[in-house]
């Protein structure tokens, strides 16, 4: 036996990560490696499923065109085996046409390896008919055997132990020929390059056809010949389904059962299973593991023939093919080749060698399922998407190497959505700190100016203030100017009192942290605004731990601001609620009123200075803002909600503000 090298391998720039060829593996050949899908050699039986399904063409088999190109160079007598699907793929090409071609290329004979399928079949039905014999199973497919010896060694008695035709015509070519000739097997399956040391070379149809175009040999330049002798007789059907049975002169026997064909990935599995299992242990099974050697992987792809599905006018090729063969046979001259021939020893032996997937316990299996959501049955979907047939193989296939959890498509789905949720929730985040970088720079502008213009305004102020007060004291009784002074005066106060402001809002004002009962400080907040008789105020302390470190007055500022804004925008009564919550190290209050809210757009405009909703004469514009840089100084965050729409609910307006304790160490 010839040893694996790398017979079937990946193209990995090709490889889209679709597992099909791990779900079409019959031996579960295919390991992942990050993302990537790669042939194991112990494990692969060169089946060629995988480059069958692969619609990328990742999945592609050694190509031996150019070592068949040497050895035609260095040797004169190298005979062509043609295996006996050549019809079903050359259909546009005639059989003697053909012949032609594979001369031309330097070939000394071309034969068919039909006659080797006779001389197989001949040693099939003597077993068959023998029924001491334990000889249960083909052995015509190599990659059928290769499977038996890795996966059910269990069965390596009951393998017929008889030769494919592919090593039976090497047989009888050496015979006619001697042992100084060289070999070369040209056929539909890559199985056979790993088949048997009597081949020299074992190219495919679509490595014949590269010769061809590589030696510019074309049919319409070729003359016609005729395959060289021995010539075959029904062997010709080998390669259809139920062809051994045809080439052997037997049917297969529905009363009696006796005989059970199994062809393709699946039905040669379950056979095997159910005939270990001893379910159908009486039975001979004719095993293939393909559909037909007409649909092997070393068939050519389109655009040769229209199809690579075109399975039963394949077979109709072969079955006219070998029709017309029959009908020009020499009959006594095939019976006297088969008679002479029939002398060769064509018997072979087997060597087992388990390569059984290792089954793992449950202890190990169940992390495995856990790690990918699946903590109970009804979280074993068995979809199959992973290229395998349940959870568990999977996770089997996880814990021996050749799987990875991201196999798993709900599991990568979950995770996909996760990653969004995470990815928008750092969104959010981020908008959110970009939004008060802006304002933050807004208000350090903004800040500089109004430093500048209350510097410059406080001090004219002061002198009409001061005069106003002198001319009031001097004018003694006149009541009409005395009551224009006065709204003078008056007028100017408030003047001060805006530039005060701008000046407090300007101030990068330190804070002077202390140890601060927020109970306290809310319950003073409010005893230091007028409350009006039509205003409701609700207050929920925190229990537990009230304590945080803050600067006392700057805080208490805050509150008052927002509950004289709150009384402001409820002119005909209402209510306020002060909800204080802890959140881990952080204290929530949520400021609520009960008043006409505020449109959407003016929200953003909220903390702008400057900004007021209120009529003139009412408001500054700098309260939220001198509110906004004082929770900043805190490291805390204040945010608004608020709806001015009666149809979406009742009106109202919230400030969340967050606080952080500061606690001491």
């Amino acid at each position: 036996m010839a040893k694996k090298s790398n017979i079937v391998y990946t193209i990995k720039e090709r490889c889209r990560v679709c597992y099909t060829c791990v779900r079409e593996c019959p031996a579960k050949a295919i390991k992942i490696i990050n993302g990537q899908a790669e042939v194991i050699d112990e494990r692969c039986i060169l089946c060629g499923n995988c480059i069958k399904v692969c619609s990328q063409y990742a999945k592609v088999f050694r190509n031996d065109s150019h070592n068949v190109t040497t050895l035609l160079e260095q040797n004169d007598q190298v005979i062509a085996m043609v295996a006996p699907s050549f019809p079903a793929e050359f259909e546009d090409i005639d059989y003697k046409t053909l012949v032609g071609m594979i001369r031309r290329l330097g070939f000394s004979q071309v034969v068919e390896v039909s006659f080797g399928a006779d001389l197989v079949a001949k040693e099939y039905k003597k077993h068959l008919l023998d029924h001491e014999s334990n000889a249960k199973i083909s052995t015509d497919c190599p990659a059928i055997v290769t499977f038996i010896e890795y996966y059910h060694p269990k069965l390596f008695p009951y393998l017929t132990p008889v030769v494919s035709p592919m090593v039976a015509m090497a047989r009888v070519m050496k015979k006619k020929m001697g042992d100084g000739i060289k070999m070369v097997f040209i056929g539909p399956c890559i199985a056979k390059k790993d088949e048997s040391t009597e081949i020299d070379e074992v190219i495919s149809f679509r490595e014949l056809r590269q010769l061809f175009d590589l030696n510019g040999i074309k049919p319409e330049k070729t003359t016609p010949s005729e395959f060289d002798p021995p010539h075959s007789g029904k062997g010709a059907v080998f390669p259809i389904s139920r062809g051994l049975l045809q080439t052997m002169e037997m049917e297969e026997d529905i009363l009696e059962g006796n005989i059970i064909v199994a062809e393709g990935k699946s039905a040669f599995q379950e056979a095997l299973k159910e005939f270990e299992a001893g379910y159908i242990r009486d039975n001979h099974l004719e095993l293939l593991c393909c559909e037909g050697c007409i649909m092997g992987p070393g068939m050519s792809p389109y655009p040769y023939y229209a199809s690579t599905a075109r399975r039963f006018q394949k077979r109709s090729k072969v079955s006219k093919y070998a029709g017309e063969k029959l009908d020009k046979l020499d009959m006594k001259k095939w019976e006297k080749d088969i008679e002479e021939y029939s002398k060769l020893d064509l018997t072979r032996t087997f060597q087992t060698s388990d390569r059984s997937m290792r089954r793992p316990s449950w202890d190990e299996i169940e992390p495995v399922l856990q790690r990918m959501g699946k903590f109970s049955e009804k979280d074993y979907l068995d979809c199959a998407a992973c290229g395998y047939e349940s959870c568990v193989d999977h996770a089997v296939a996880i814990i021996n190497g050749l799987a990875e959890n991201e196999m798993c498509l709900p599991f990568t789905i979950e995770k996909l959505h996760n990653y969004i949720r995470e990815l928008n929730i750092s969104n959010e985040k981020l908008a959110n700190a970009q939004e008060a970088l802006k304002q933050s720079e807004k208000l350090a502008s903004l800040g500089q100016l109004s430093a500048g213009i209350a510097h410059e305004l406080n001090n004219p102020l002061g002198v009409i203030t001061m005069y106003s007060n002198i001319l009031k004291d001097e004018l003694g009784e006149n009541e009409g100017i005395k009551g224009d002074l006065q709204l003078i005066v008056d007028q100017a106060d408030r003047c001060k009192k805006i530039v005060g402001g701008l000046l407090n809002f300007a101030r990068k004002n330190q804070v002077n942290f202390s140890e601060v009962d927020l109970n306290t400080l809310i319950r003073n907040s409010v005893s230091s605004v007028i409350i009006p008789n039509n205003v409701k105020i609700e207050i929920l302390y925190l229990e537990g731990d009230s304590m945080a470190m803050a600067d006392r007055d700057q805080m208490t500022q805050v509150f008052s601001n927002l509950i004289k804004n709150s009384i402001d925008v409820m002119p005909d009564g209402g209510s306020i609620k002060i909800d204080m919550k802890p959140n881990g190290n952080d204290v929530i209050f949520e400021v609520s009123d009960t008043g006409c809210g505020i449109p959407k757009e003016n929200i953003g405009k909220l903390f702008t200075p400057f900004f007021t909703t209120k009529p003139i004469g009412k408001g500054t514009g700098l309260g939220l803002s001198i509110i906004y840089g004082i929770v900043k100084m805190h490291k805390g965050d204040i945010t608004v909600n608020s709806n001015a729409d009666p149809v979406a609910g009742p009106t109202g307006t919230t400030f969340n503000i967050r606080l952080p304790r500061h606690r001491l160490e």
